[in-house]
């Protein structure tokens, strides 16, 4: 009889699908985040609440298909993979969405304002710490090919190549947070102590999307290497 259970039509026979479609959910949950900065811009506190609905929707989303997968993984089947490899991958990629709860929550619970001056590069390390997520959730795609390649050839040398990518866009993000926290602290005396405190802590969770992404890219990296 077949089965009519979602997760186990999911999963297959193969234990990358459900990799795939947890990046995807990731990726849709960090594609969120951009608007919600933006209400946070603009004031809008009900555009805040309605991003914060999405996030954390998708967020739980992507958790029901991390547990599904951590319970349905095997422990002894040949797979073309290593077993630790796979998990290590989804906890990448379920650390991303996690970090998305944890803004949007800050957001919405603390009721923080942009300091004066803040808005633009804000957006712009918000934005480019997505491209990121994307770039890390394109890789992830390719990864039946990449498996049935036996990690070799040419389609190996094309993942690498977005690899380095994603590494290229990471070293940016990291550049424009600190550009972003020197211009946090040059206006630090004007500001509350424990309003600096937030939004440093805010600005290294932004940045830690993107270093999330970047570990996706190099636990593959390994991977390709073996």
């Amino acid at each position: 009889m077949k089965s009519t259970n979602p997760m186990a039509a999911l999963f297959g026979k193969s234990p990358f699908k459900p990799i795939q479609a947890h990046m995807r959910i990731v990726v849709e949950c960090v594609a969120e985040v951009p608007p919600l900065f933006q209400a946070l811009v603009d004031g809008d506190q009900g555009k805040l609440e309605i991003q914060k609905g999405l996030i954390f929707e998708k967020e739980q989303a992507a958790d029901e298909i991390k547990n599904a997968l951590r319970g349905r993984l095997p422990k002894s089947l040949l797979m073309p993979v290593d077993r630790r490899d796979l998990l290590e991958v989804l906890a990448m990629q379920d650390s991303i969405a996690d970090t998305a709860q944890d803004i949007a929550g800050l957001l919405v619970e603390r009721r923080m304002e942009v300091p004066p001056g803040m808005g633009e590069t804000l957006m712009a390390l918000v934005n480019r710490c997505i491209d990121t997520c994307n770039a890390a959730g394109k890789i992830i795609e390719d990864l039946d090919e990449l498996v049935e390649m036996g990690f070799r050839g040419r389609e190996a040398s094309r993942v690498e190549e977005m690899m380095e990518e994603l590494n290229q866009i990471e070293d940016e993000t990291d550049e424009m947070g600190m550009q972003l926290t020197r211009s946090l602290f040059a206006q630090e005396d004007s500001m509350s102590p424990v309003s600096v405190m937030f939004w440093y802590q805010l600005i290294q969770w932004i940045g830690d999307l993107a270093d999330y992404a970047e570990k996706v890219g190099d636990r593959l990296r390994l991977l390709i290497a073996r």
